[in-house]
């Protein structure tokens, strides 16, 4: 998937079809000239009914057809026959959606597990027939029932990644070049700021043929929970990964303020991330001999583990990757 496919917030339109309405039918045969009421039911209108879809990582698909109505429900018609049902509408999103309400942004529900179905707007009650109404003081009535409008609106579809393992760093901390290294994921990689505009997921292989999602969100800068540079764009993302892995190089100016600003923006957007399982990685560390490394790690936060690797020289990432495992399955 290229960066510009990558899709996390759309607005669609969703209509849901009316139902149909109800049959004013009095029977008739060539013996029986007043055979009573026997008008049938309309049909409900179709449902715009989203559906989760595991293999979907993007909400990319919506971004040219922002329109859906589903069709109305036929009418009722003689013999008591109901109505045709009207065609539903499916919607596939990825899991880790959100719908808001288009208009009051309220969270209407989500949609986290693969075929899993939410009607977004219901169609509306096919008419009663004319038979419905047959009573001992009303023998023919002439009358039946409309069908129910359907519903319909905008609404705010946002998608927070379901990944296991989020990488957390200012930007041009090497998060992205640790991705394309560990996993077969080909993020835009250079040699300045914001190269990652967009989250990027790579599936990280263990051993016995175990796997475990990891998201590239872009970098953090101080001030982002307020809404400063990507802002509210990616924290969102972090909300799902069981586990934060802290990225800092290994020549930023004082890795332990670069760690607590990270920190800090977090608990700023929601303080609910600080609960999650932390590591810290030093990165471009192959930089480094075994007496600076002394130096930094005692400079280094008490309250997380910590790690030194080097995505160019390939060092300590088997460690990363046993450490990532062991967090994930405590």
């Amino acid at each position: 998937m290229t960066e510009g496919n990558f899709v996390d917030y759309i607005k669609v339109f969703a209509a849901s079809g009316k139902g149909g309405k109800g049959s004013v039918h009095l029977h008739r045969e060539k013996y029986i000239q007043k055979g009573g009421p026997d008008g049938g039911d309309g049909g409900r209108g179709g449902h715009v009914i989203l559906r989760g879809n595991k293999e979907m990582w993007t909400l990319f698909h919506l971004k040219f057809k922002k329109h859906f109505k589903a069709e109305h429900g036929g009418d009722g018609s003689k013999s008591r026959s109901t109505g045709k049902d009207g065609k539903d509408v499916y919607v596939d999103v990825p899991l880790g959606t959100i719908i808001r309400d288009g208009e009051t942004q309220e969270a209407l529900f989500e949609i986290t597990e693969d075929k899993e179905e939410r009607i977004l707007v219901e169609g509306g009650m096919g008419g009663k027939g004319n038979w419905h109404f047959k009573s001992s003081t009303n023998q023919t009535p002439r009358y039946a029932q409309p069908g129910v409008d359907g519903q319909d609106g905008w609404f705010q579809i946002e998608l927070k990644i379901l990944a296991d393992v989020g990488l957390v760093g200012f930007p041009n901390a090497g998060k992205s070049t640790l991705l394309s290294v560990i996993t077969s994921a080909k993020p835009k990689i250079a040699d300045y700021a914001f190269t990652t505009l967009k989250p990027n997921l790579g599936i990280v292989e263990y051993r016995d043929f175990q796997s475990f999602v990891m998201a590239d969100i872009p970098g953090i800068i101080e001030g982002a929970a307020e809404g400063k540079g990507l802002g509210h764009r990616f924290l969102r993302h972090i909300e799902r990964n069981s586990t934060l892995l802290f990225l800092i190089p290994a020549d930023s100016d004082d890795i332990q303020k670069e760690y607590k600003i990270l920190l800090n923006e977090l608990k700023k957007h929601n303080p609910e991330l600080l609960d999650k399982d932390r590591l810290l990685a030093i990165s471009k560390s192959d930089m480094l001999d075994d007496e600076l490394k002394q130096e930094i790690e005692k400079e280094l936060p008490e309250d997380v583990a910590h790690l030194f690797i080097s995505s160019v020289a390939q060092t300590g990432l088997t460690a990363l990757k046993d450490t990532l495992w062991k967090m994930l399955n405590a």
